[in-house]
């Protein structure tokens, strides 16, 4: 599965990757071996002393003992995060569940600085980034991944794969930052913003919860039907209402 895995990240030599949460180095080790330049953040201080142990001998292996929610991203490239230069981060790591959502929102706020991102996620989340308008998944996490990357469910990890074996079902993901959008240009703060309102209650109407951001006429004139949930917009249709609220 490690093997999988890295051959679906793929890095070479020249490249610049950052690994979240290595742990003990499973992962670490096969990435390394590519000649990358590699950078880890691991939060926990009783991993460290291992992971130094193993690769920091390794030409381009760096470690920073941090919290990925608050580390600054930008400061491991050179340039500017207005201006960054031709080399951006290739971002990996196995996801614990309670950071993974955060986690995934601050990356994408830096995402003119990363080339692509591959998770392991629990399946749940997954399902979440990939799901398709219409469905129970589809909501404000797969909304704004999708806004700023192409996502693709890449394969599952059984629990196999495992020592111990969770109880829960994961899978690999890759987020790719959009180069052409296919969507619209609008403010992503603000149709993040617009996405949380309209999905605060997921049983109620557009009319109620959007009822402070843009009224029913409104949104009739974009062709949005105000008694409809807000699952079954399709993420054109938020990139209108938000273009509309920001005119």
């Amino acid at each position: 599965m490690i093997d999988r895995i890295t051959a679906s990240i793929y890095p070479k030599p020249e490249e610049h990757l950052v690994e979240i949460g290595p742990g003990q180095g499973a992962l670490t080790a096969s990435l390394i071996d590519s000649g990358c330049q590699l950078d880890v953040v691991e939060l926990d201080r009783d991993l460290i002393p291992g992971l130094l142990a193993s690769f920091s001998l390794r030409p381009g292996f760096r470690l920073y003992g941090a919290d990925a929610l608050n580390f600054d991203f930008s400061s491991l490239i050179s340039g500017t995060p207005a201006e960054p230069d031709d080399q951006q981060l290739r971002v990996v790591g196995n996801l614990p569940y309670n950071i993974s959502t955060p986690l995934i929102f601050k990356l994408l706020d830096n995402s003119a600085i990363i080339q692509d991102m591959h998770f392991m996620l629990q399946l749940e989340v997954v399902e979440r980034l990939a799901a398709a308008p219409g469905s129970k998944n589809w909501g404000r996490l797969g909304i704004m991944a999708q806004y700023q990357c192409q996502v693709e469910h890449l394969f599952d990890v059984p629990p196999y794969a495992f020592n111990p074996q969770p109880k829960v079902q994961s899978a690999i993901v890759r987020l790719t930052p959009w180069t052409d959008s296919p969507w619209p240009d609008c403010s992503a703060p603000l149709l993040r913003k617009l996405v949380k309102a309209a999905f605060a209650h997921r049983r109620k109407t557009l009319r109620n919860n959007l009822k402070d951001i843009i009224d029913s006429k409104q949104l009739e004139a974009l062709g949005v039907d105000p008694g409809a949930r807000a699952e079954t917009l399709e993420l054109n249709q938020f990139i209108a209402i938000t273009n509309a609220i920001h005119v």
